[in-house]
């Protein structure tokens, strides 16, 4: 029987983002798609500031801002006459501890590609036409089956496969959730003439439903997204298309020069049950539904696969006990669930973009992994995200970025994968600060303790 460490199940962000980590790690990962391609289109287009220090880790971002741009402003039309501009998020000053300030544009597409490209760059492939099934596990690994025949055996299996998970259902692990809108919505990916490529621009109806078209950097393209009327039936033919163009704007059918992809959904908000049952993990949209409103959905797929990376490779390279993989449940479904509150609020008016969407704040304070020791903490705590900073040399994220460990305010290396810097940043406040492979302050002391040695045994950093 054919055997790997992990399978991924799903060539998605998710699961190529996980790919990534793990080969950087020297773990036995595959990662098997059901489609022939990565995802053709441009659905989720948002890459968040945390997304892209989680990307400046995996060696992608200088990709990623060199095919992406800044979010246009939204111009509003009304029978044909521009009648106003409005910023798409709220603004507000970075600090020295935020390199990625804002939220970049990208289509999904095009973060794959380059996703995929590093993976290959590190060994890694993808087996495309790979339908699972079904599968089966005992107290040593899962045997998963494909439609072709074959099975794969693997100590561990992560579904990255989507909303329609088929590996969440063979699980039978339910999703609670609710509909986010009751109305009907199309996304597409078009060439259009007749509009400019600095705004977002927006072709509000009467009735409540809207058309959008908004340029796609690092192409000539326009992604048209529209909340059609309640009961309304989606055509997402190219003709439909079209026709959905001509009927809001005041463009016509034949200024849409083509129509690359489409594809129609209802919004709704949904959390599985369970992120892990036995030896599988649920991971991206296998695990939380978003409304795409807010950008909050493709960035927290991708840091559900950061948050679990380094803690499969621990347990299957290192000296870290099993139960260390109990905490990817324990601290990405109460993000999640947050994540998911989140869209709502922004589909809904209720929250705005900006500050409370960037993901800088998510963290995991609650979580077991965080061991805060100090009697008078100051304003970076243990679970909350590491924050970057100059350093003599440069930068603190240079000192961060790889599989490894981190250690400020210390003077020498307590383990081996364990990075140094004898004093922490003033902006951490004082003590000394363990910072976990994913960028999260795992550890925080007076000193380099006994404590901090019994923390780093029990992660299996020895």
């Amino acid at each position: 029987m054919d055997t790997t460490d992990v399978l991924i199940v799903g060539a998605g962000a998710t699961g190529l983002a996980l790919g990534i980590d793990l080969a950087r790690r020297g773990v036995a990962a595959r990662l098997v798609e059901r489609e022939d391609a990565l995802f053709p289109g441009s659905r989720g287009k948002g890459i968040q500031p945390r997304t892209q220090e989680v990307f400046d880790d995996l060696g992608v971002i200088d990709a990623v801002l060199a095919s992406s741009g800044p979010y246009p402003d939204r111009m509003v039309w009304r029978d044909g006459e521009r009648v106003g501009e409005e910023s798409m998020f709220e603004r507000f000053e970075p600090d020295a501890g935020t390199p990625y300030p804002a939220p970049r544009m990208i289509p999904q597409w095009r973060t794959q590609e380059i996703l995929y490209a590093r993976l290959a760059e590190l060994g890694g492939k993808v087996a495309f036409g790979r339908e699972v099934t079904g599968l089966t596990q005992d107290a040593d690994g899962v045997d998963v089956a494909f439609a072709d025949g074959t099975t794969v055996r693997a100590r561990h299996v992560v579904a990255a496969d989507g909303g329609r998970s088929v590996i969440r259902r063979a699980l039978g692990v339910g999703m609670t959730g609710e509909t986010v809108d009751p109305a009907p919505f199309v996304v597409a990916d078009l060439r259009v003439r007749g509009l400019d490529r600095v705004y977002w621009h927006a072709f509000p109806a009467a009735d409540g439903s809207v058309l959008g078209l908004c340029p796609l950097a690092g192409t000539e393209e326009f992604q048209l997204a529209a909340r059609l009327p309640e009961g309304s039936e989606p055509d997402v033919t190219e003709d439909g298309v079209r026709e959905l163009v001509a009927r809001y704007t005041h463009l016509a059918a034949e200024d849409v020069d083509e129509v690359r992809w489409a594809s129609e959904f209802r919004p709704r908000a949904a959390l599985a049950d369970r992120f892990r049952v036995g030896r599988v993990f649920l991971a991206g949209d296998a695990a939380h539904v978003h409304s795409p409103a807010g950008g909050q959905g493709l960035n927290t797929s991708v840091q559900d696969a950061y948050n679990l990376g380094w803690k499969l490779a621990a347990v299957l390279t290192g000296d870290a006990p099993e139960s260390l993989l109990e905490t990817y449940e324990e601290e990405r479904r109460a993000n999640a669930a947050a994540m998911l509150e989140l869209s709502t609020g922004v589909h809904r008016g209720e929250v705005q973009r900006g500050r409370a969407t960037v993901q800088l704040g998510v963290g995991y304070r609650e979580s077991s992994l965080s061991a805060e020791t100090r009697t008078a903490p100051g304003p970076v705590r243990a679970g909350d995200r590491a924050p970057d900073a100059e350093v003599p040399g440069g930068r603190l994220f240079d000192l961060f970025r790889g599989p490894h460990w981190t250690l400020l305010g210390a003077t020498a290396p307590p383990r081996a994968g364990v990075r140094t810097l004898p004093t922490a940043p003033e902006s951490y406040g004082p003590g000394v600060f363990l910072v976990r492979p994913d960028g999260y302050v795992g550890w925080a002391g007076e000193s380099a303790t006994e404590d901090l040695a019994a923390y780093l045994d029990g992660v299996g950093v020895r």
